[in-house]
């Protein structure tokens, strides 16, 4: 009976629903009454949560299939975040300095800056799921094929949806509620760096899954204890990092801003 209450294995693109929510909700709580207002306007209303997790199906339609290589950046056993050759229609990287781009420009259209912020919102989910640096070799671990409590899966999708749906039943505020507690200190160490430091994190911890996870592996309850506290490190930083790339492109009086060109 236990086994029928498992979250089912999602062959998905990124962090399932509950992952990207998350993030973004995180995001929306740190951000500043200038920059919250102009997300409103830009998103007509709408908030990052809604749009979080929108992109994973958009990229499967045709208008927007030049996004589905923008999901990730795979790095291989062999190689190093920069000597592992670039994928030739883009990657995770471009994708968010192209979104920031967008943004920050005020010449463009609405409907334009308003597409830049549903992706970016979705990238930084990406960006923080280990999986979505993995190698190139195994597809980011698509097929890695391991257990999940005894049922068929692979490396990737088990990071994406299982373990996050498993570590906690939470609804996506209980999950901020729950995780976002950084004291100023800790959440400007956090947002230090720009997207290139940001994604060779992600690369070290990728590292560590696939050491810690081969072919064959059965992941169970001592699993998820394990890897609970690695997520919810990762949908909190990517929470607070979008939240600072906002605050930075849209509120001059921010005290921790950057440039849009410096990240």
């Amino acid at each position: 009976m236990v086994m029928a209450m498992l979250p089912m294995f999602v062959n998905a693109f990124a962090w399932g629903q509950k992952g990207h929510d998350v993030t973004a909700y995180i995001a929306e709580r740190h951000l500043t009454p200038a920059t919250r207002a102009a997300v409103d306007s830009i998103l007509d209303g709408r908030s990052l949560v809604y749009w979080a997790n929108w992109l994973d199906n958009a990229s499967h339609t045709a208008d927007y299939a030049y996004t589905k290589t923008w999901h990730y950046r795979n790095v291989d056993a062999d190689k190093s975040y920069a000597t592992q050759p670039k994928h030739p229609d883009g990657d995770i990287i471009e994708g968010i300095r192209y979104s920031i781009r967008v943004l920050a420009d005020t010449a463009q259209t609405h409907d334009n800056r308003a597409l830049a912020l549903k992706m970016l919102t979705h990238f930084l989910g990406d960006l923080h799921q280990p999986m979505h640096l993995g190698h190139a070799t195994d597809l980011g671990g698509n097929r890695v094929k391991i257990k999940y409590f005894g049922r068929d899966a692979n490396l990737h999708g088990v990071w994406d949806t299982n373990l996050v749906e498993t570590a906690h039943k939470w609804s996506c505020t209980e999950w901020a509620d729950q995780i976002d507690r950084l004291s100023p200190s800790q959440e400007v160490l956090l947002m230090s760096g720009n997207v290139d430091d940001w994604a060779k994190g992600s690369v070290e911890n990728a590292r560590i899954v696939y050491e810690a996870i081969p072919e064959g592996s059965n992941l169970s309850y001592n699993d998820v204890a394990r890897w609970t506290p690695l997520i919810e490190d990762s949908l909190l930083t990517g929470g607070v990092r979008l939240a600072h790339l906002l605050n930075s492109i849209f509120d001059p009086a921010y005290p921790h801003r950057h440039t849009p060109s410096s990240f």
